[in-house]
């Protein structure tokens, strides 16, 4: 037990996050962008044409993962800031500061691809069906959190956005069970981890490997920001400036 305390606050140090970060961050790129374009080169020149959406289905390669993608992020940063506000853990501040952008960016995404996809599916762009609202709330969360943190004093700031997270975590499962709660035109989850895929292994596979990618790529993206944040947060201490002496000859 005391291990396992001592490995949570060690994670909590700039310097050991700064510096572990950096290989974690390589690794998430290199094995992003080498599963993106697996997933994305199979899923969208070799993956049959589906016989009711035709070639329009494609787009699941870019839709799906981006939504799962958007929902992961919310997630993560409402544990963080339940880290934040029970622990008073300050590096989870940061890890909030830079997932937000990250995450609004996502969810916006996800919900264009999906009104691209949704205009020759339901011969609309928008509905205001369950998962589609749900989800612009979702990009409502990441964006009240961005405004928040410059409306408030900075001593307040990091916990007033770490509770409109947390609070905020209702929204999840009714976005993940919207079509099975009310009758929507958005169709049911296109994978489930307690039942075989409806689709074949040709077009499935390069899915997961496509949501794979973008987990990865988020993983790289987060981190490059945590760190820069830690580096400015941490520009006075011995580490940092050590740091920066050795990178760049000073």
């Amino acid at each position: 037990m005391a291990r396992t305390w001592q490995w949570f606050h060690r994670w909590g140090s700039p310097p050991h996050v700064f510096h572990a970060g950096r290989q974690w961050q390589l690794g998430f790129g290199v094995a992003g962008f080498a599963l993106l374009m697996l997933g994305w080169v199979w899923g969208l020149a070799f993956a049959p044409v589906d016989y009711q959406q035709g070639n329009s289905y494609r787009i699941i390669f870019l839709h799906v993962p981006v939504a799962f993608l958007a929902q992961s992020l919310y997630m993560a940063m409402a544990a963080a800031g339940l880290v934040l506000l029970v622990w008073k853990m300050k590096i989870a501040d940061l890890v909030i500061q830079a997932t937000l952008p990250i995450g609004a960016v996502i969810t916006f995404l996800a919900l264009v691809t999906g009104a691209i996809w949704g205009k020759p599916t339901w011969g609309t762009y928008w509905v205001w069906d369950a998962r589609l609202t749900s989800m612009l709330i979702l990009l409502f969360l990441y964006l009240g959190g961005m405004a928040l943190r410059p409306a408030l004093p900075s001593d307040v700031a990091g916990r007033a956005v770490a509770l409109l997270l947390v609070v905020g975590v209702i929204n999840i499962p009714i976005i993940k069970y919207s079509v099975e709660w009310w009758n929507t035109l958005h169709q049911g989850a296109t994978l489930k981890l307690t039942e075989r895929p409806a689709m074949p292994a040709s077009m499935w596979v390069p899915l997961v490997i496509s949501i794979l990618a973008m987990y990865c790529l988020a993983g790289f993206w987060v981190l490059q920001r945590l760190r820069t944040l830690l580096l400015l947060r941490e520009s006075k201490a011995k580490w940092a400036r050590e740091w920066v002496g050795e990178k760049y000859g000073l």
